[in-house]
């Protein structure tokens, strides 16, 4: 049995209490600066800023021009012609100079219903367009709190080791002192020794982590070039108002679902419009005029129909261009309405095993490891163990606050896919 000094036990045993305390509660993080963002305000940035959005909406514009051009009374304008004709007849004594005009007024004409097809084509794809943007708004949303609670948690991560290298470091040099004065041996020396300098590579790497997070977060907000984000909020899993029977229902009604439909829709119609340019357009003509000389001007109208004669083109390469659009977008449909609710099933089920994860850590093993502490320094006090047995209890309290940490982001980031994906939008 080895016994420890007063000074190094009374020592170790603060230290114990600071790592019990870390079992029982999350490490707080560090003060947030008067900068830091809340999720509220990465998301308003975000839907501002980020120039993917913004380049879906300036597809709006392109969208309503087709939708507008395509809600006129006919496809094609009038044409206005006019003629000046001035003819020399010779006659007795010299030419007979005569001035003659026409003008006439010409409009074309779709028979094979080619205007109600070309207004549903293009507005279902303006449909298709909105439906979209809801749905890249939505996305967004999700990938900026999924980056967003991605620096919440390294920030805390960050704290809680910053916290254990100072510990071990406390630790390896009152284990120096005890060796020092022949007390402990070498072993027991480097052994707290490797801990500590594990420590301090850990907190390296999470520090290199959390640089790396607020970069990607840095991005979809469009910061000044250098300044990297603080945020500040909670990690802690709240109720979710659903399950995986309404989020299925939810699914059908999403707006990457009806974009798709709305896409799809458009594409027949534009299938069918090629298909009606195979008929020939009508165009009709009115014109009037005066011919002839001063004795014997006459006044001209005619009436003019024609009809090209559909011999050699029959809109063959419309047709197949338009039948592949709309073959892609059934494809695209049927694949989303096949693969979503898979995907979905799936996310539910690893959100569910993440909660139970989550209720196991805060129910069981934290205050087992509180339990441990609590006897871990009894025992210190009592000289019933040594070094290495206080560095397991230390380092069993340090990794069950890393899964904690690292089991609230997974449950976070699982949610947020999850509810993007089912087009739920009640919460961030």
């Amino acid at each position: 049995m080895r016994i420890t000094t007063p000074a190094l036990a009374a020592a170790l045993c603060f230290g114990s209490t600071v790592a019990a305390a870390q079992a029982v509660q999350p490490v707080a993080p560090p003060a947030a600066s008067s900068t830091a963002l809340t999720l509220a305000d990465a998301l308003t940035l975000a839907e501002q800023a980020d120039p993917t959005l913004r380049a879906t909406l300036a597809q709006v514009d392109a969208a309503q021009g087709d939708a507008a051009q395509a809600s006129a009374l006919l496809a094609d304008n009038p044409q206005l012609s006019v003629d000046a004709t001035r003819r020399d007849v010779p006659a007795d004594g010299g030419l007979d100079r005569r001035r003659e005009w026409r003008a006439g007024l010409s409009q074309t004409f779709e028979v094979a219903g080619q205007q109600g097809l070309r207004r549903e084509a293009a507005n279902r794809a303006l449909q298709a367009v909105r439906l979209e943007i809801d749905d890249q708004r939505r996305r967004l949303r999700a990938d900026v709190g999924q980056r967003f609670y991605k620096v919440l948690a390294l920030q805390r991560r960050e704290a809680l080791e910053a916290q254990a290298a100072r510990l071990f470091d406390d630790t390896a040099r009152a284990i120096e002192q005890r060796r020092a004065a022949g007390e402990d041996t070498r072993l027991d020396a480097n052994v707290a020794v490797v801990e500590a300098e594990r420590a301090r590579n850990q907190l390296a790497a999470v520090e290199d982590a959390l640089v790396q997070a607020r970069s990607e977060l840095a991005q979809p907000l469009q910061l000044p070039s250098g300044r990297l984000p603080e945020v500040t909020g909670s990690l802690e899993p709240g109720a979710v108002p659903y399950d995986e029977a309404a989020l299925l229902e939810h699914l059908r009604r999403s707006p990457r679902l009806q974009a798709l439909a709305a896409r799809e829709t458009s594409a027949r119609a534009r299938l069918e419009l090629a298909r009606a340019g195979r008929h020939p357009d009508v165009t009709v003509g009115l014109s009037v005029g005066r011919e002839g000389g001063r004795d014997a001007r006459e006044r001209l109208m005619t009436l003019s129909v024609s009809v090209p004669l559909p011999l050699f083109q029959h809109n063959a390469a419309a047709i197949g261009t338009a039948s592949t659009a709309s073959s892609q977008a059934r494809i695209e449909r049927e694949a989303a309405e096949r693969d979503l609710p898979a995907r979905l099933h799936a996310q539910w089920t690893r959100l569910e095993n993440l909660r139970l994860r989550l209720e196991r850590l805060q129910r069981a093993m934290v205050p087992a490891l509180q339990a441990n502490e609590a006897l871990s320094q009894k025992s210190l006090q009592a000289g019933q163990i040594g070094l290495l047995d206080l560095i397991v209890t230390r380092r069993q309290s340090l990794d069950a606050q890393r899964d904690l940490v690292d089991a609230q982001l997974d449950y976070q980031t699982t949610r947020l896919a999850l509810e993007a994906d089912a087009g739920w939008a009640d919460r961030p």
